[in-house]
Parts: C-alpha cells; sequence; structure tokens
C-alpha cells in the first residue's frame, strides 16, 4: 500500500512539475510516469525498510 502511495504522490508531483514548465500534454505525461516509478521504487525501499525492522 506504501508503494502504491508513494507512486500516487510522483505522479502528482511529476505532473505539477511539467506544467509548471510549460509542457504540453505528452510532456506531462512522461513526467508524471517517470517520476510515479521513481517514487514507487522509494515507496519500495521504504516498505522493506518497514517490515525488516
Amino acid at each position: 500500500m506504501i508503494i502504491l502511495a508513494f507512486a500516487v504522490l510522483g505522479a502528482l508531483v511529476g505532473g505539477f512539475t511539467a506544467r509548471s514548465r510549460g509542457g504540453k500534454r505528452l510532456d506531462i505525461a512522461q513526467y508524471a510516469t517517470s517520476y510515479a516509478l521513481a517514487f514507487a521504487i522509494i515507496g519500495l525501499f521504504v516498505t522493506v525498510f518497514l517490515t525488516r525492522g
């Protein structure tokens, strides 16, 4: 569940970042996808850390 939350947060951050930089629809989609993947990986590490510790 943490991974999904991080992925959604990353997509929102990426979308807003691309929009603030004046990106078009495909730019916003690409940023949202990239940020979602990056944040999901971070969420994966957080999940592993919490379950092991």
